[in-house]
């Protein structure tokens, strides 16, 4: 698992996010943008995102050799290059719309 390095340097922090962990940040924010509620876990680079109604909450991981966002067993998945659109995704999929 990849690991996030703070450094401090001359009196300023920078951090090394790995690439998986940007992507979710990535479709973290678009998600919170929608209203999604999701959490970022860092120690466990993958996204939680809880269905609006009851459920079990949905994990979200980067996959297949960091082409895709997957949820469902890996079953489901969109291209990491469209954070956007797989937040749309997602939101329709945890209300139901979509299957």
């Amino acid at each position: 698992m990849d690991t996030i390095i703070v450094r401090e340097t001359a009196g300023a922090i920078h951090s090394e996010v790995p690439d998986e962990s940007v992507k979710l940040l990535r479709l973290y924010e678009h998600l919170t943008g929608l209203g999604v509620d999701a959490e970022f876990r860092a120690t466990m680079p993958a996204l939680l995102v809880h269905r609006p109604d009851v459920g079990l909450p949905l994990w979200v991981f980067v996959g297949y050799g960091g082409a895709y966002y997957s949820w469902q067993s890996a079953e489901k998945r969109h291209p990491v290059s469209d954070a956007a659109g797989a937040a749309l995704v997602l939101a329709d999929y945890i209300s139901g719309r979509v299957f």
